[in-house]
């Protein structure tokens, strides 16, 4: 009865929902650690990761409403339920990317013109670590991401990725500093501004699909062919013709045309209709809305 319990509770919502509580503490943690070693280690990069964290603590934020609020039924005023919330709340999550990445490259710009101290090499058993911390975080919540069809969700996976491949380029600038000492300071401002760069790509990574999702550009073939195939064991069916899917939030919502025999009743044809709808919902858990149009033969 226990496991039949959890199992209901564990709707895509709920685990991505989870995972972004998840995101919102290691970022607040790794903040901390990383703005600390910076200042005191006088690591221009640490403080760069720290400002990203920080704006990743931000972001965490709007993903969690954004789920929240993409998990409300439908209403009156929105037949399709509220899954589009989840792509308007990813464009939010870029700004906060385009942001940091901005302040970031501005701030190492400063600082390779003017003269400063090389980090302490201590900084680097810092970061160590946390890359593997980010990593495996970033592995978690993608996997996550996967399981309930979240961009929102995906665009905070890949903050998590962002800042591993930041904190990398931290120790590759930290480390030349280091070993070569007097007249490469500026190494670890270098490492920082290629950081803002990467974080800035990865932006344009993270916005095409939900755009593309804001757009009802068509991305879903596999599921597409699923939908066919299922279709056509219904009994009555015989084919299908057009097939439409668009994606909001979490959901699907499919525009199908189902050919049968032009010689039944309207009475019959309306009832396959009724069928093989209630078999794509039942076969498909994350279709919302099911238009089925029937073609004669």
């Amino acid at each position: 009865m226990k496991e039949k319990q959890t199992q209901i509770n564990d709707t895509p919502q709920q685990i991505a929902i989870k995972a972004t509580y998840l995101s919102i503490v290691g970022n607040f943690a790794l903040a901390i650690i990383k703005g600390i070693a910076g200042i005191l280690g006088n690591s221009y990069a640490l403080i760069a990761d720290s400002i990203e964290s920080t704006t990743d603590i931000f972001s965490s934020f709007l993903v969690l409403f954004g789920l929240k609020y993409a998990n409300r039924p439908a209403d009156e005023n929105h037949p399709y339920g509220h899954g589009r919330a989840e792509p308007l709340i990813t464009f939010l999550v870029v700004g906060f990317l385009i942001t940091s990445a901005t302040v970031i490259a501005y701030e190492s710009i400063l600082n390779i013109q003017t003269p400063h101290e090389i980090p302490k090499p201590w900084t680097l058993l810092v970061l160590a670590p946390l890359i593997i911390w980010k990593e495996i975080s970033y592995q978690l919540v993608s996997k996550k991401a996967k399981e309930t069809n979240s961009s929102a969700l995906k665009a905070d996976a890949w903050h998590h990725r962002s800042d591993a491949i930041t904190s990398i380029a931290a120790i590759i600038g930290i480390s030349i500093a280091v070993y070569f000492g007097k007249g490469y300071e500026t190494a670890d401002d270098w490492a920082a501004l290629f950081a803002s760069g990467f974080l800035l790509y990865n932006s344009y990574l993270i916005f095409r699909p939900a755009l593309g999702e804001i757009m009802d550009e068509h991305l879903y073939d596999d599921l597409l062919e699923e939908i066919r195939a299922v279709s056509t064991t219904v009994e009555g069916v015989l084919d299908t013709e057009k097939c439409y899917i668009r994606k909001a939030g979490m959901t699907y919502h499919v525009d199908l045309h189902a050919i049968v025999d032009a010689h039944i009743s309207v009475k019959e044809g309306h009832q396959i209709s009724h069928d093989l709808k209630d078999t794509l919902k039942l076969k498909f858990p994350q279709l919302g809305q099911v238009l089925i149009h029937i073609e004669p033969n």
